[in-house]
């Protein structure tokens, strides 16, 4: 009996009690941890950025309470309506779109409105056979009686802002509606939108974009549910607290003085539209966002697309930031507005901040080792309750309020909506840094190929971009984190493993995605080169 007690006593102990006791309960080294230069070195920094990322994690809580604390300062009928409508130019900007050309017009030309009232303009900026195409397409549309024409422009200057700006010193509306060239606006948009502008205070109207290829593949399930964070929660409170918000560059309209007060298109950032929405607001005009008022688009189906769109978003909040917070800050305006302006603007420097983070991770994990549970419990878990559950909680919000029957498959989807984040950390890095140093760079348009259903071929070849070097240090960055996986499992540090495999999935994701879309198709194809932008024929459009 004696021997078999202390056989016992002496066996090798594992199982799920012992580790919480080994690692939490054990008091051994209990004091015996110091803190040195070194250890500072690399906590002080880290523990900073933490804050700084806990802090913009605040604010989506924020944006989610001023959303339901204000629900009631919606109203989705305007003042009154117009007794004689009044006339409307509808702005088409397009660039190298061929493929969804006709779908934009037929969908344009649909619209219930007087002809006499309507004016539309097709602003192509094209370089390649997509101007053959457009033309051919306003030709067609004309010799029906539709009150449209056709504006090309020789030269990019101003890019989309320039293309806006030239329509507007020939436009005869009173009232300008935007639709960028991805976009299908029913029939009734106009009627539902012309008439709040009889309140004579309000200078533009954003409608909510929804989403034509939600369903075509996990890539765009995400991106679905990352803007519809943005229109129902970020627009949502913004515009219902009585906060400045953007204008989203399309499906939106605007009064054409409200343009002229704020001193027109201006093209020194790569997000002209929050820029002149700024400047408008600034100079006393009034937004309104009307949710209910939906907006389809298509979404980038090709990752290479995802991050050219994701990186000229960022770098162009950036700029507007630098632009426009010191104007802002001087201004009169409530400083409660001054604030959110400062969250909306630099909310991005969170990506130069995740890289700084991404350095400091397990080099911080190996110094925190010893430290204990406590330490853990009392600094860590509230940093990641601002910073990474709030991203969670907002986006749950926003699916619970579009979708209040289904929403709970959202957390399906939620590990890799915030593996993408982390993975979109190098192209939007680059991004910001280019701002904040001052590196101009062309206005990259998001390339559309007219695709909607799953399985539907893609005609992405035309327009695809390859992103040379980042997918190769996404990968390595990701291979670091699998190593420092390895690593906490030898140390039985279980707790972490969750949080990492988030930044193995993300960077190897979006790595791999950008290098491997499309080559199936290549070499499905014998090997033809689907990157040249030169095309032998323009794509056929039918009669």
């Amino acid at each position: 009996m004696n021997s078999e007690l202390s056989l016992a006593f002496f066996a090798p102990q594992s199982g799920w009690s012992h580790f919480l006791k080994t690692h939490y309960g054990d008091k051994t080294f209990q004091g015996l941890y110091t803190w040195n230069a070194f250890d500072a070195t690399l906590l002080v920094p880290y523990f900073a950025v933490m804050i700084v990322l806990a802090v913009y994690g605040i604010h989506r809580y924020q944006l989610v309470y001023l959303y339901y604390r204000h629900q009631k300062n919606y109203n989705p009928n305007p003042p009154s309506k117009f007794a004689e409508l009044p006339r409307i130019t509808v702005q088409l900007p397009i660039y190298n779109e061929q493929f969804v050309i006709e779908r934009l017009v037929e969908s344009i030309c649909a619209m219930q409105y007087p002809k006499d009232k309507l004016e539309i303009q097709l602003l192509d900026d094209s370089t390649d056979e997509t101007q053959q195409v457009a033309a051919d397409i306003v030709e067609r549309y004309a010799a029906m009686g539709h009150p449209i024409v056709y504006i090309h422009r020789t030269n990019r200057h101003g890019f989309k802002a320039g293309a806006l700006d030239e329509g507007l010193k020939v436009a005869k509306g009173d009232l300008i509606a935007i639709f960028d060239a991805d976009f299908v606006p029913p029939s009734d948009w106009l009627m539902r939108v012309v008439h709040h502008f009889t309140d004579p205070g309000i200078g533009m109207v954003q409608t909510r974009w929804t989403h034509l290829n939600r369903d075509y593949s996990l890539l765009t399930q995400v991106e679905a549910i990352l803007l519809d964070g943005h229109f129902v929660l970020e627009h949502g409170a913004r515009a219902r607290s009585g906060d400045f918000f953007n204008f989203n560059g399309t499906a939106g309209m605007w009064r054409r003085e409200a343009i002229s007060d704020a001193g027109g298109w201006q093209h020194d950032t790569l997000t002209e539209d929050t820029d002149l929405s700024y400047r408008s607001q600034l100079a006393g005009w009034k937004f309104k966002y009307l949710p209910d008022v939906e907006c389809p688009a298509e979404l980038p189906i090709e990752m290479t697309a995802f991050k050219t769109q994701q990186a000229r978003w960022a770098k162009g909040l950036i700029q507007t930031s630098i632009k426009m917070l010191p104007v802002i800050i001087r201004s009169k305006v409530p400083l409660r507005i001054k604030i959110e302006a400062v969250y909306h603007l630099t909310a991005n420097i969170s990506y130069p901040l995740m890289v700084i983070m991404t350095v400091l991770l397990i080099p911080a994990m190996i110094v925190r080792f010893y430290q204990g549970w406590f330490e853990m419990l009392i600094i860590d878990f509230p940093l990641f309750m601002a910073s990474s559950l709030s991203i969670a909680i907002f986006y749950l919000v926003s699916q619970r309020v579009l979708f209040p029957k289904t929403w709970l498959k959202t957390f399906l989807y939620l590990p890799f909506l915030m593996a993408l984040g982390i993975g979109l950390t190098v192209t939007n890095t680059k991004a910001v840094m280019e701002a904040l140093f001052g590196i101009k760079s062309a206005f990259a348009r998001t390339p559309k190929y007219s695709v909607a259903k799953k399985g539907e071929k893609s005609k992405a070849g035309k327009y695809r971009k390859r992103l040379l070097l980042t997918p190769w240090i996404e990968l390595a960055i990701g291979t670091y984190f699998a190593l420092a996986i390895v690593y906490t499992l030898i140390n039985r540090n279980f707790f972490t493993v969750p949080f990492l495999i988030l930044f193995v999935v993300g960077y190897w994701y979006t790595g791999l995605m950008s290098l491997l879309q499309g080559r199936f198709e290549r070499w499905k194809a014998g090997g033809t080169n689907t990157t040249d932008e030169s095309s032998p024929k323009p794509f056929p459009v039918g009669v």
